[in-house]
């Protein structure tokens, strides 16, 4: 099986970040306080002091593209930029916002098919690395915030690299955490192998699911292939269920679409010069640690962060952590 085999990528892809959403239910917490407009303090004891002043960030819409497309722009500073991965939006970043905003200007949005955003899959080319990350260019120069602090994870950091590379001059610093870059496994001893048994194993059930129309038996089925854990799903409650589900629209797409991940080349990275952050997680699936070694070897100016007793939920399963490293590095750059 080549290791460019698009279905079983496409299959990989959406369930990561699944396995992202889905790993952290306090998190989700955080952020449903962070941006929901709901009292979520019943009893009035008087133990909550940050209620008066907790503020609910404005969603904002900006046309690019042919569409409307939502993010939040809060603090002020250095700006960051955050890009979510799949079945993400703005809201993936919750547990970063409180953090980040003290000393940096914050830009968090939803990319193209995500929640709030309204548009409808009509072309498989819309769904493809490519294709958002010239969404995330046009969005930074409407910015016009000068060359920012690009964070993705996953799908998202996928889409910051390709990014980077192609538009340079928008992007100050780069943090990837743990993107998928399916072309550099080809220069990686087994790399066809370890791919292919990753996404064999976790996620043609996926596959399966989606084709019965059955959304959510494919989150349960991401979840048990990505955790390895078949009552994982079932622990959350209804609420958090509905985050996921709303954003499996793209993800569905993804899966039987072709040309979703673009080759990216060693040569490629060498032309990035400026400085980049790789996170991984201490126990991820060895997929993602053979890419990112790939990356450590190609580019030139770059540091690795590892996220103790984390796995590829990053900055959901270990935000503390992750925070620490990614401000510590974004204050030195």
């Amino acid at each position: 099986m080549e290791i460019q085999n698009q279905y079983f990528i496409n299959q990989f892809y959406y369930s990561n970040q699944i396995l992202v959403m889905k790993k952290n239910f306090s998190s989700l917490i955080f952020l449903l306080l962070l941006f929901c407009m709901c009292s979520c303090n019943k009893s009035n004891t008087g133990t909550t002091t940050q209620n008066e002043t907790l503020a609910v960030p404005e969603v904002k819409a900006v046309f690019i593209n042919g569409d409307s497309i939502h993010y939040i722009d809060i603090g002020k500073g250095d700006p960051v930029v955050f890009v979510h991965g799949a079945l993400g939006d703005y809201r993936t970043w919750g547990a970063q916002m409180d953090t980040f905003t003290q000393d940096h200007r914050v830009i968090a949005y939803s990319r193209r098919f995500a929640y709030p955003n309204k548009q409808i899959i009509k072309d498989s080319a819309d769904l493809s690395v490519i294709s958002h990350s010239k969404d995330l260019s046009e969005f930074l120069k409407v910015l016009n915030a000068g060359q920012v602090h690009l964070v993705g994870h996953s799908f998202g950091a996928s889409i910051a690299l390709l990014t980077a590379i192609d538009n340079p001059e928008l992007v100050g610093s780069l943090i990837l955490g743990e993107p998928f870059i399916p072309s550099l496994l080809q220069n990686v001893p087994s790399g066809d192998n370890i791919l292919n048994n990753f996404i064999t194993k976790a996620f043609v059930p996926v596959a399966e699911a989606f084709k019965n129309n059955d959304n959510e038996k494919a989150v349960n089925a991401l979840v048990t292939g990505v955790m390895g854990d078949s009552l994982y799903y079932s622990r959350f409650p209804q609420e958090t269920r509905e985050i996921l589900m709303v954003n499996t629209p793209e993800v569905r797409g993804i899966v039987f679409n072709k040309n979703i991940f673009p080759a990216v080349s060693c040569d490629d990275l060498k032309k990035i010069k400026i400085p980049v952050l790789l996170v991984k997680g201490e126990i991820s699936p060895i997929v993602f640690s053979s890419m990112i070694n790939e990356l450590n070897r190609c580019l030139s100016n770059k540091e690795i962060a590892t996220l103790t007793n984390t796995t590829h939920g990053l900055e959901y399963e270990n935000p503390a952590e992750f925070n620490k490293m990614v401000l510590g590095f974004i204050d030195k750059h």
